[in-house]
Formats: structure tokens, sequence, C-alpha cells
């Protein structure tokens, strides 16, 4: 919801050109707070206002602005305003943001920055999407192993105002190879002993990320040793960046989306829900509807194969979708679980013959349980117990088929090197509705010939 507690003072402060009390504005709160309050300015009013704060706040306060409002402020302001404002930006925050905007503004703007600052823009948006080379910082705090802790109090002091944030201090060589982490609770601890080196101090064992592993699996690694920074190699082991704590949950929150979307049997959204174009999600929605479709004719043509079975002893209509809802249900359930496992990184392939007897026990256990309910019910339906006893046996094996299916199938994706959630709960459960069917129809002619 939009704050317009003060929107009339703000636009007055344009009108009127009060710079004072439009600097004193953009300095009385904290930066999101302040671009909260002028989310119903236009962009051009946002600017107006932000530009007259004192350095550093115009590019912090900008930092918080919805993304639509940053590419209109990019796109449509001064071209050295905007390469001003690029460069007080971190590095991953400003090469996120011109992903997003035009190529021609891009390179205007690129033209205009100093050339160690276009390098590093151009460098980081050479990485693959989803790999920890685009989600990384190159503000880090690089210190020299030979340097003793005086030394390296001073020259953290000179390089704080250029970073990001200070976590870790990462000792490296003159080729920038990574040595050794010290953490800055260390150093400040080892102040009474000046002249002790970083590489007295420096842990060797460290977590690392390499520049081009899965997005995904370095916020594995982070989250398992409780990490607020993890550093990015390249193969010859130098220091590329590292990729901080909140960029970690941004990635996570992406990769759960992802993982519901897909789960939903939908083709993950490149942007948000109302920024999606109508004719692409349903192209995203239809594409796998239009299979789950093709899923259900088979459902039928298999139960077609079975109408003199059904015409005959038309009681069995009845359990139908007791049985079908079933299956189905029981997969998806299995399948959302294995799923979910994955992605905590709760299993791994290796866990693959523990999880199958997992769900074959839990198959046994509930469908014991749901077909007694199923058997009291078909004795009241069947013409006599003999017959009642299909729905129990159906139950029993028709859930088995479920937890077998929804726990194998996303297994098997997992080793094909494809992404789990593709195999989702409707998905599954049209594999097991027609499964269902032929056990169902199969157990039924068991009985009555």
């Amino acid at each position: 919801m939009i704050n317009t507690l003060y929107l009339p003072e703000l636009r007055e402060m344009l009108v009127e050109q009060k710079v004072e009390d439009m600097r004193e504005f953009c300095d009385a709160m904290h930066p999101g707070i302040t671009a909260e309050f002028m989310e119903g300015l236009t962009a051009d009013e946002t600017w107006q206002v932000i530009r007259h704060a004192e350095q550093p706040l115009p590019a912090e306060i900008f930092r918080y602005c919805s993304e639509d409002k940053q590419v209109a402020i990019l796109e449509h302001q001064s071209r050295a305003e905007m390469a001003s404002l690029i460069c007080e930006l971190v590095p991953d925050d400003r090469v996120d943001i011109l992903d997003a905007v035009s190529e021609d503004v891009v390179n205007d703007i690129l033209e205009r920055l100093p050339l160690e600052e276009r390098r590093d823009i151009l460098r980081l948006r050479a990485y693959r999407e989803g790999t920890a080379g685009a989600v990384m910082t190159s503000d880090v705090a690089k210190l020299a192993e030979n340097l003793s802790v005086q030394e390296a109090l001073a020259e953290l002091g000179r390089q704080a105002e250029e970073l990001e944030t200070i976590y870790y201090l990462y000792v490296v060589d003159d080729t920038d190879h990574l040595r050794g982490v010290v953490s800055a609770r260390q150093l400040v601890t080892s102040m009474g002993r000046p002249d002790v080196r970083l590489s007295d101090l420096m842990e060797e064992d460290i977590v690392t990320a390499h520049v081009f592993e899965d997005q995904e699996s370095v916020a594995h690694k982070v989250a398992r040793y409780d990490l607020l920074a993890i550093p990015v190699l390249d193969d010859q082991n130098r220091m590329m960046g590292i990729i901080t704590h909140d960029d970690i949950i941004d990635v996570v929150r992406e990769e759960a989306e992802e993982d519901i979307q897909r789960i939903a049997a939908v083709n993950p959204l490149d942007e948000s829900y109302l920024k999606t174009a109508v004719t692409t999600l349903s192209w995203k929605r239809g594409i796998w509807l239009t299979i789950l479709f093709i899923a259900a004719l088979l459902t039928a043509i298999a139960l077609k194969q079975f109408d003199e079975s059904i015409s005959k002893h038309s009681w069995l209509v009845l359990f139908i979708p007791l049985v079908i809802s079933a299956g189905g249900n029981t997969g998806s359930q299995s399948s959302t679980l294995i799923i979910a496992a994955f992605a905590s990184g709760d299993i791994t392939l290796r866990d693959w013959s523990r999880v199958i007897r997992r769900e074959i026990c839990m198959g046994l256990i509930i469908g014991s349980f749901l077909s007694l309910i199923g058997y009291v019910v078909a004795c009241f339906a069947a013409p006599n117990t003999t017959l009642a006893l299909i729905i129990p046996i159906t139950l029993i094996l028709v859930i088995l088929c479920g937890t077998f299916a929804g726990s194998a199938l996303p297994l098997l994706f997992k080793q094909m090197g494809l992404d789990p959630a593709l195999m989702s709960n409707p998905f599954v459960a049209g594999i097991v509705d027609i499964l269902g069917i032929v056990i169902y129809m199969n157990v039924a002619r068991a009985f009555i010939h």
C-alpha cells in the first residue's frame, strides 16, 4: 500500500524548489523508509528529491525504490548523473539494475564511467544467470598475509569506505590467491599484540564457492555452515568476490518461488505475476495443462477398456473417484516432501534407497488404515462382503503406487540432472490416476471372474 503521509509536503517542496527541506527529508530517516514515503511520487519526482541529498544517500535511497522506478530513473534522467549514481551503488546491485535497463542506455552510461568501474561491471555481467559469479560483489576486504595486526587495521581503515560490508577479512598473496580468513573480531581482539602477522592469525580451512557454481548450491553452503559471507574463487583459487547473506536470502527466495511454480505445474515466471504478459502467462501455464489434459485422456482411454466389467457391476463406478483421489493425493504428498527435502539439502541422491523404503513403509501404513475405512463403506455398496474386498486391496496397491511414484520420479529427475520440481504434483497425480484405474479394474476382474 502506498504511504501518502508526506506526499503533499514533498510535492510542495518540488514546486517551490525547497532544496534544504528535500535534503533534510532524505537525511531524517532510514533510506528504506524514505523510499517508502516516496512510493506515490513519479520516477522523475523521486529523483528530483533524492538528487539533493548528501552523498552517498542518493544511491542508498535509490536501492530501496521499486525496480520499475529505478529503470525509469536510469532511462530518463541525465546520463552524467546516472553514471555518478551507478558508481555509488555496490557492484552486485548495479549489475542487477543495469540488466533491467535497455542496452542503449547501459552502453551510454558505461561510456561515462571510470575505466576500472566499467571493467568491473562488464566482468560481473558476463557471468551466466544462476551462478555464484552473477550474484557476488567484488567489493571485499582483502589484506596481504605479511601484514601485522597494526598494519592490517590501518589498511582496513583505508578500504572501509569503499566496501559494502566487512564480515570477514580475506588474506591473499600478491596475485590475489586466497590464503586464509581472519574475522573482524579476531583482528580487534589481537590489538594487544600489534606485531603479530595475519599469516599467524588466519584460518586456512575455508568454505568457498566456485565462480560458476550454481547459486542454490552456494545457498546450501551458507546455510549449513552459518556464514555471513562466502568467498568466490576462480579455477586458479583467485579471489573474485564474495556473496553476502542478504544476497543469499534473495537466492533462496528466488529458488523457492521457482520450485513452488513448478510444483503447481507452471513454468517459472521471469518477471513477477503482474508484470508477466497475459499471453506469456497463458503459455507457461497452458503447456503443462495440455500435457495434464493428455494424461487425463489416457485415464479415460484406460477406463474405456473396462466398459464391459463396469456395465455388469455398476457399483464399481461409485468408487472410481475414491481410488483416483487416494492414489493422486498420496503421490502428490510424496513428491512435495521429496522436492522440499532436495531444496533444503535434507536428502541427496545417495539417500535414494532409504527414501524409497520409507515411502513404501508409509504407503503400507496409510494404505492399511484407509483400506479399513474403504472396506466398511464398500460392504454397503457391493453385492457381498467378498466382492467388497476389491476396494481395500485396490486402495493398498494404489497408495503404494502413489508413494513409490511420488518419491521415485523426483529422484529420477535429479539423477538425470533436471530440477526435481519438474515432477510436479499434477504430473505425478496424472500418472498415478492412470495406474490406479488399471489396478482397480484388474483387481475387480480377479474377483468377478
